[in-house]
């Protein structure tokens, strides 16, 4: 189940992050779909946490497959 600071961020897109959202979650690693022109997936946030391994775990807590999936850490704004 996601936290209430995950949940601010699943289903937005990553490039629509504000500044006062990229200060938040400054570290955080994000999960996307990866872009294929076969599927061309919306590219929302599927999955947030504050490390990899648990990004990951949370994606295969909602039953999809972490390979499908391109994680990045957010940045703080500004750098």
């Amino acid at each position: 189940m996601a936290s209430i600071k995950e949940s601010a961020l699943l289903g937005r897109v990553p490039e629509e992050l504000s500044i006062d959202d990229r200060r938040a979650f400054a570290g955080w690693w994000i999960a996307v779909p990866l872009y294929s022109p076969a599927t061309l997936p919306p590219r929302a946030i599927a999955a947030a946490a504050p490390s990899s391994a648990a990004c990951i775990a949370a994606l295969r807590s909602q039953g999809r497959d972490p390979r499908a999936f391109e994680l990045t850490i957010v940045q703080p704004p500004f750098r």
